[in-house]
C-alpha cells in the first residue's frame, strides 16, 4: 500500500506540473497572438524554463512523469530501510512584503516534494481534531474566510472590544528544532517514529538548528503543532482569536482578559525561538465604532487580516488591497488604450473608426475577465435572476466571498468608470496627435451615464453585453447569493486557501 501510494503521489505531483507548466505556454501562446493582431512589430514570445530545471533533471516534471514508476520504487525502498533523506533544495530568495529583506523559499525535486505532501496529508488526517478551532492554515476543515466570517460576527456583536495583534519576526525560519521535535510526543499527537524520521530528514536541510522549510507541504503541519500550546494556552484563558500560520488576531470585552494575551505571545516567542517583530506589531488596542470614547490611547476602528478590513459596520477589501486592484485595471487600460499610441512611432494595428474602437472592446473584457474570472454579464444576471442554477467564481472577486461593504463597491465602480473616462480622454488625444480626429465617434463622445448605457446595449457580432462595463456591485451581488446558496467553500476562488492578496 505504501509503495503504490508513494508511485502514484510522485506521478501525481509530475503530473500537475506539467499542467502548471503548459498552462503558462499557453499563456503567452494567447498573449503573443493578441500582440500580432494588435502591435506592430510585437516582441518575440519567449519561453523560461524555471532556472533549477537546469540544475538536476528531478526538478523538471516531464523527466520525472516519465520516470516515476522506478522513481518510486527507489524512494519506498530507502524509506522502509529508514535511507531515505531528500536531496538539498534549491533555495529561491524573494522580497519580503513590506521589508527590503529576502525569504528563502526552498524548492524539493519533484519526488521528495511528492513525499513531503504524501505525509502532510498522512498526519493531517489523524490529527486536526487536535489542533484548535481557532487555527485556520494549511487545512482541509479550516480556511481564510471561515476566520474572517468568525471575527466579523464577533466584532459586530459588540460596540467596543479589545484586540491584540502580534506578528513574528521570520516565523517559518525561527522556530527551534528541539522545541519542535519535543512537542512530537506531547498533546496527543500521533506521529510514528517513521514518521519522525522522515520529519527530522526534511529539517536537517536547515543551518543553526532552527526553521523548517518554507515552500513544503510538510512544514505546514509542522507550523501549527509548533503553535499547538499557544493556541491551547488562549483558549484556556477564554480568549477568542484567529490564527492563520503566524498571522494572529486575538480580542475579549475583558481589558484583563486580553492583556493575559502578551504573556502567553511572550511566553511562546521565547521557547520556540521565534522572535517578536516589535515594529509591526500594533500591540493591544480598543476596537470601537467611531465617536465612542476610548480609555486607551490606541484606538482604531477596524482591524486588517488576510486581505480584509473588518470593522464593527462592515467586511470589506483592505485599503492596501483596494490598491492593488487599482493598480492592475489601471495598467490593463494602460496596456490597450495608452501604450500602443503614447511611443515614437504609432504601434497600434487598429485606429479607431466608423464609431468602432476594437481596443476599447478588449480593454473592456479584459478588465471583466480580472474581475469575473471566465463569467459575462449575461451568466451573472441569469443566475441572479434564476436561469442559471450554478455558477464557478474565479476572478479577483472571487478571493473575497465575505464582503458585506456596499459602499465601498459603489465607490470602486464610480473609480472604474471615472478612469476608464479619464483614459479615453488621453487615448483621444493622442490619436489627434497622430492626426486621427474621432472626438465626434464612439466612445469619445459620451459622458460618463451616456458611455455605461451605450456600452450595455451596444452589440458585438450580434451580442449583446460583450462591451458592458463590468461592475464589483454586480459580481458581489452574484457572489453573495452564492455563498447563501452553497456555502463559502464552494463558492471562493480555488486558489483561496494559498492566497494573501
Amino acid at each position: 500500500m505504501l509503495k503504490e501510494d508513494i508511485i502514484n503521489s510522485i506521478h501525481d505531483f509530475a503530473k500537475k506540473k506539467v499542467i502548471q507548466y503548459e498552462n503558462y505556454h499557453n499563456y503567452l501562446e494567447l498573449e503573443f497572438q493578441r500582440n500580432q493582431r494588435r502591435v506592430k512589430n510585437p516582441p518575440s514570445k519567449i519561453v523560461k524554463k524555471p532556472h533549477h530545471w537546469e540544475i538536476d533533471k528531478k526538478y523538471n516534471p516531464y523527466y520525472v512523469l516519465k520516470h516515476y514508476k522506478k522513481i518510486g520504487n527507489t524512494i519506498f525502498n530507502k524509506l522502509i530501510n529508514n535511507k531515505y533523506e531528500p536531496y538539498e533544495p534549491y533555495i529561491n530568495y524573494v522580497d519580503k512584503k513590506g521589508s527590503n529583506k529576502k525569504r528563502a523559499v526552498y524548492i524539493y525535486q519533484i519526488p521528495d516534494e511528492a513525499i513531503s505532501h504524501y505525509f502532510y496529508k498522512r498526519l493531517l488526517s489523524k490529527n486536526k481534531h487536535r489542533f484548535s478551532s481557532f487555527s485556520y492554515a494549511y487545512r482541509n476543515d479550516r480556511n481564510v474566510h471561515f476566520a474572517i466570517e468568525d471575527i466579523g460576527l464577533d466584532i459586530k456583536a459588540s460596540s467596543r472590544t479589545f484586540v491584540a495583534e502580534f506578528d513574528f519576526k521570520d516565523f517559518f525560519g525561527s522556530i527551534n528544532h528541539d522545541y519542535l521535535i519535543n512537542q512530537f510526543d506531547k498533546n496527543g499527537f500521533l506521529i510514528s517514529e517513521f514518521e519522525k524520521k522522515v520529519i527530522v530528514s526534511f529539517l536537517s536541510n536547515m543551518k543553526n538548528n532552527q526553521g523548517i522549510p518554507q515552500g513544503t507541504s510538510l512544514s505546514l503541519f509542522l507550523a501549527n503543532l509548533a503553535c499547538w500550546k499557544l493556541d491551547r494556552d488562549l483558549e484556556k484563558e477564554g480568549l477568542r482569536f484567529a490564527r492563520y500560520a503566524d498571522d494572529t488576531i486575538i480580542w475579549a470585552e475583558d481589558y484583563n482578559k486580553i492583556s493575559k494575551s502578551f504573556e502567553f505571545i511572550n511566553e511562546f516567542s521565547k521557547e520556540a525561538g521565534v522572535e517578536i517583530n516589535l515594529l509591526k506589531s500594533e500591540g493591544i488596542s480598543t476596537l470601537s465604532k467611531e465617536g465612542l470614547p476610548s480609555e486607551l490611547v490606541s484606538n482604531k476602528h477596524y482591524v486588517e487580516f488576510l486581505g480584509y478590513k473588518l470593522s464593527s459596520d462592515n467586511i470589506s477589501i483592505r485599503p492596501s488591497s483596494v490598491n492593488k486592484i487599482k493598480r492592475e485595471i489601471s495598467y490593463i487600460l494602460y496596456k490597450n488604450l495608452i501604450q500602443p499610441l503614447n511611443g515614437p512611432e504609432l504601434r497600434s494595428v487598429f485606429i479607431p473608426g466608423n464609431n468602432e474602437d476594437r481596443d476599447f472592446v478588449t480593454a473592456i473584457m479584459q478588465v471583466r475577465r480580472y474581475l469575473y474570472g471566465n463569467l459575462n454579464e449575461n451568466m451573472l444576471r441569469n443566475y441572479l435572476n434564476g436561469s442559471f442554477k450554478k455558477l464557478n467564481f474565479k476572478g479577483i472577486m472571487s478571493f473575497y466571498p465575505l464582503l458585506d461593504d456596499e459602499e465601498q463597491l459603489k465607490r470602486l465602480d464610480r473609480w472604474l468608470l471615472s478612469t476608464i473616462m479619464n483614459t479615453l480622454k488621453k487615448r483621444e488625444k493622442l490619436l489627434l496627435e497622430w492626426g486621427h480626429y474621432r472626438s465626434d465617434q464612439f466612445p469619445f463622445n459620451l459622458n460618463g451615464h451616456e458611455l455605461l448605457q451605450e456600452c450595455k446595449k451596444r452589440k458585438i457580432k450580434n451580442k449583446k453585453g460583450i462591451m458592458e462595463i463590468p461592475s464589483f456591485l454586480r459580481i458581489y451581488h452574484a457572489i453573495k447569493q452564492n455563498v447563501i446558496t452553497v456555502g463559502i467553500e464552494r463558492t471562493m476562488n480555488p486558489n483561496g486557501k494559498e492566497y494573501d492578496y
